[in-house]
């Protein structure tokens, strides 16, 4: 079970992730969606498409643009689709 904790709270947990460069992307429906904002901010990626992200707010604590995601991901990126990922520095991930 891999599982994303941001400020002591267990924000995304699933069996199902896929690990792709290194990060852990979770399905969307297992994020809390309690703690999270999306954001303006996007970037794109060569080869999975634009990202969009989310801001975390845990007691007060927040983590701005700390998780990511492709709504729209390129062929080739499938693995990526409905799933979000989250910075390390920012969110601790365990798998």
């Amino acid at each position: 079970m891999a599982t994303a904790t941001f400020n002591g709270k267990i924000i995304a947990q699933s069996t199902d992730t896929t690990v792709v460069e290194g990060n852990h992307y979770f399905p969307l429906e297992s994020l809390d969606s309690s703690v999270v904002t999306e954001t303006d901010l996007h970037t794109g990626c060569p080869w999975k498409g634009t990202a969009s992200y989310f801001s975390i707010e845990v007691d007060g604590q927040v983590a701005e643009n700390a998780a990511w995601y492709y709504p729209e991901p390129k062929a080739g990126a499938e693995d990526v689709a409905g799933r979000v990922a989250f910075y390390s520095s920012k969110v601790t991930v365990e798998a």
